[in-house]
């Protein structure tokens, strides 16, 4: 059989395939939906309208069950206020550099819903080559940070779209997110709080040791036990912060009390989800 014959027969086999009737895209399950945009590469697909979700920044009224994206701001230090009753409040000053949405993620696509924020500047010869084509495919400038929040459909907000202090409003409360200041290897009486041993009567050597560990009979180490080791540098979230007062102008916004970012000042703030009753 010629090379002809076989092109030939190959595309008549294509066309025999695509005259078959094809579920509807919209008729579908959302999962199912995702499945068929994830593993299938037939024509149909694309004539259905699948991936051609059109995002559009228009007012929408939030509903309890709604969830917005959140922020990354940077930590400038603290310092303390006072109202107008002569309390003084605490107060952590954060810096909102620059942040827009970087990428929309969908369920037709990606399986969920969520929003890239990219947040600072920064340049093309200090990024890799993969993020400086994820920029490009994205067209938006290049970005410092990026983190990725989690929404509701009816949060979604188109590509290159800024956000900006006003994103939060003052008397709202806000959950934190950061990495806490590290503090090297550290004993248990520093790391659990632990009483210690006796400062006297006949304790040698022993004033700050864990004492027994309790692994009497099964001859192991139980899991999660508290000893010494390395604290702090970890990922903590700060909930229900009171957003004091906030400065468009300069990008600026007072949080009441303190957030965990040292060495690394980048914090992720979004609309908190809980709020204390207390």
């Amino acid at each position: 059989m010629s090379a002809l014959s076989r092109g030939l027969i190959s595309r008549l086999r294509i066309q025999s395939a695509s005259s078959k009737p094809i579920p509807s895209y919209t008729t579908l399950p959302s999962f199912s939906r995702y499945l068929i945009r994830r593993f299938s590469a037939e024509p149909a697909i694309e004539q259905s309208g699948l991936g051609t979700r059109v995002i559009e920044a228009t007012p929408r009224v939030m509903t309890p069950n709604s969830k917005r994206t959140g922020i990354i701001a940077v930590k400038c230090g603290m310092t303390a206020l006072w109202d107008k009753w002569g309390a003084r409040i605490p107060i952590s000053l954060l810096w909102v550099d620059d942040n827009i949405v970087s990428q929309v993620k969908t369920v037709e696509k990606e399986g969920f819903f969520a929003l890239q924020i990219g947040c600072g500047q920064k340049k093309e010869k200090h990024l890799t080559k993969p993020e400086v084509g994820h920029f490009r495919a994205q067209g938006v400038p290049m970005k410092r940070k990026l983190r990725e929040f989690p929404v509701t459909e009816d949060a979604l907000i188109p590509v290159g779209t800024s956000i900006d202090v006003r994103h939060f409003v003052p008397g709202q409360y806000v959950d934190v997110t950061g990495i806490t200041r590290g503090k090297g290897f550290q004993g248990v009486m520093k790391r659990w709080g632990f009483k210690g041993g006796s400062a006297s009567h006949g304790n040698s050597l022993s004033h700050r040791t864990p004492g027994s560990i309790g692994s009497q009979g099964h001859g192991k180490v139980i899991k999660g036990k508290k000893m010494a080791g390395r604290m702090g540098g970890k990922q903590r979230t700060v909930k229900n912060v009171w957003v004091y007062k906030i400065d468009p102008a300069r990008g600026l916004m007072w949080v009441r009390g303190q957030v965990c970012p040292y060495l690394f000042p980048l914090l992720d703030f979004r609309s908190c989800l809980c709020i204390s009753l207390e």
